[in-house]
């Protein structure tokens, strides 16, 4: 079989408590992200072989992750709260796999963007950057 099917990915919401307990964030049409990458670091001299270049790994980074939502306010207004904190939340996504998939991580609040059309529905996109290292679960 190739492929999965994603529906069913749910994104969480830590409430910051000891021990922690995630919500689940409702009407999420879309999870992007991890995006994770690491850093490199030319290392070229003058007698590098055959005048290629060459490279060292350096830092690593989860990226970003993004939402986009049907918005309802009585379920997103938290957003806006998250976006005033510059301090780090935990979030996890869970991805239904078998067995299930859950990758558990910290981010700030970078961005909540909403629309409003006229011919359709409301909609918002949040989104985070991930700090630290994320774990698969």
């Amino acid at each position: 079989m190739s492929g999965m099917w994603a529906y069913g990915t749910q994104f969480k919401r830590g409430n910051g408590g000891s021990p922690e307990t995630f919500a689940v964030v409702a009407d999420v049409r879309t999870v992007n992200g991890l995006d994770l990458s690491r850093n490199t670091d030319d290392v070229t001299t003058h007698d590098s072989p055959g005048g290629w270049m060459e490279f060292i790994g350096t830092l690593k980074d989860a990226g970003e992750i993004s939402l986009e939502l049907h918005y309802r306010p009585v379920s997103h207004d938290q957003f806006v709260a998250d976006l005033s904190d510059a301090a780090p939340r935990n979030y996890q996504i869970t991805v239904p796999a078998s067995p299930v998939v859950t990758w558990s991580f910290a981010a700030i609040m970078t961005g909540f963007s909403q629309g409003f059309p006229v011919d359709g529905k409301a909609t918002c996109t949040v989104s985070y950057k991930v700090t630290g290292v994320p774990a698969f679960v």
